[in-house]
């Protein structure tokens, strides 16, 4: 049996019978991370150490009947989730050499299940990017194709889950920072709804749109990790307060996905078949489409004129944000500090400007400018108008239908360095995904198709809010009548 592929179901029962120990799984990703990590670049941190303890705790977990499903999975954790003494950088100079002095409230929900941690994954800084190019640690790669982007923010995560080198990774979602790296690199990525999971203790980019989430192999592993990760949380001001569906036990256990799919209305949005779509990505998303039909499912068409408004309306409102969440690095109390400053102004304008890459600098004084004086209305107070005006669209929507099917990306994966020079370019590779955040929807990308080269392709679907279930039967379905999810790169 291939470990490197194991689905989280097929690695928990292999340890609950005691036929594999959790340490002896967890040596099996690390000696894989530390033959295939410098080629893909997916880990900044490795914690072997730390991950062989949690192992053998795992074991003792498991020898006294103990277990939960997740006790003893190895799993890699984004690199902007505070791990309470394990270097957590943000893919940052800034914070390259942080070790925070408490833990992040999902990775803490993770390891109180028993998962092992086997390190922090590559990222775009700060989660500022669409194709982990603007990491200081350099760009993870693609294993569909070294030269590739693995897509961003959460490239790392991805490449990682895609390579073998981790059952499991979490990743963050800010304007399509989880299913756009899926899509790229072909695996499942879950974006759940807005506050359904705590934000304590993760790095913020934009605190209105970041939401973390499960980057897996299926829809039933996505399932899994949300199962745990998701809930309320006192310490997360934004954390909904609302009961947690036993979503893997429903998906498994509960009425068959198939079932759940006949008679399913999904909306096919016009706008997301415009033109700019390249033509591998239309032909497979349609494909999908007669897929969910030969399932049962009633595909029709609706409206979102909004649509065009996602770039301007996000590259206004995350910015302006970030601005604001990025004002704490100054050099005075953590993160990298300027060396002899010769006064305080000195020591705050050389600090960041030695401590931030160049994406970064870009969205902070964009952020500065439309929060300004003079320019706070025009622009950061018009763009939450358009925001709602982009809620509307799809409260409408959903009056209609069940879910939405779109395209995650408008192409597949492209060469790294291709698009640096370009950002307005750079910016559409998340042109199908960012309404999702501003609408504060959840969303899942599956692999449904590849390109000639051959790349993968995604395909996304997008549900009401707090409706994950209802994505996870659909998306379950699909996998149960595919096989996209289960190829993998060579």
């Amino acid at each position: 049996m291939d470990l490197s592929h194991l689905s989280l179901a097929q690695a928990a029962d292999l340890l609950r019978k005691r036929s594999l120990s959790a340490v002896e799984l967890t040596r099996f990703f690390l000696e894989r991370i530390a033959t295939d990590n410098a080629a893909l670049n997916a880990y900044i941190t490795v914690d072997e150490a730390g991950a062989l303890q949690a192992a053998q705790a795992a074991d003792d977990r498991l020898a006294r009947g103990e277990a939960t499903p997740l006790t003893g999975i190895p799993l890699a954790i984004k690199d902007l989730f505070c791990t309470q003494g394990l270097r957590t950088t943000c893919a940052s100079r800034m914070l390259a050499n942080f070790h925070p002095p408490y833990e992040s409230t999902v990775t803490r929900r993770l390891k109180e299940a028993g998962a092992v941690v086997l390190g922090k994954t590559n990222m775009d800084e700060f989660a500022m990017g669409s194709s982990n190019e603007t990491s200081f640690f350099g760009p993870a790669r693609n294993p569909w194709g070294h030269d590739r982007i693995p897509g961003g923010s959460s490239g790392g995560s991805a490449a990682a889950v895609a390579a073998g080198l981790c059952l499991a990774a979490l990743g963050t979602d800010t304007g399509g920072s989880i299913r756009q790296p899926a899509a790229m690199t072909g695996i499942t990525g879950l974006k759940p709804t807005y506050g359904r999971v705590s934000r304590f203790g993760m790095i913020a980019f934009a605190s209105s749109l970041d939401q973390a989430g499960p980057m897996t192999r299926s829809v039933e592993d996505a399932a899994l990790l949300l199962q745990t990760m998701a809930g309320h949380d006192p310490l997360d001001s934004t954390s909904i307060d609302a009961p947690v569906p036993a979503y893997w036990d429903d998906l498994t256990t509960g009425v068959p996905a198939a079932e759940r799919v006949k008679n399913m209305r999904i909306g096919i949005p016009a706008e997301y078949f415009a033109d700019g779509l390249a033509a591998p990505v239309r032909q497979a998303v349609e494909q999908a489409i007669a897929t969910f039909q030969d399932l049962g499912a009633h595909c029709q068409p609706v409206s979102l004129p909004c649509t065009a408004y996602a770039i301007p309306t996000y590259y206004v409102i995350a910015p302006a944000e970030a601005s604001s969440n990025l004002a704490r690095y100054d050099g005075v109390r953590f993160g990298h500090r300027c060396a002899d400053p010769l006064d305080l102004r000195d020591m705050y304008a050389r600090t960041r400007s030695e401590g931030f890459g160049a994406e970064v600098k870009r969205r902070i004084m964009l952020g500065t400018y439309v929060l300004s004086s003079g320019y706070y209305d025009a622009y950061y107070r018009k763009a939450q108008k358009v925001r709602r005006l982009i809620a509307d669209d799809f409260r409408a929507a959903f009056a209609q239908v069940d879910l939405l099917l779109t395209p995650t990306a408008p192409e597949t994966a492209f060469r790294i360095g291709e698009k640096n020079d370009d950002p307005v370019r750079m910016y559409l590779s998340d042109i199908f995904t960012i309404n999702v955040n501003l609408a504060g929807l959840p969303g899942l990308s599956l692999p449904c198709g590849f390109d000639e080269h051959p790349l993968p392709i995604g395909l996304q679907l997008i549900g009401r809010p707090l409706q994950e279930a209802t994505l996870l039967a659909a998306g379950h379905a699909f996998q149960q009548a595919t096989d996209w999810h289960q190829r993998r790169p060579s």
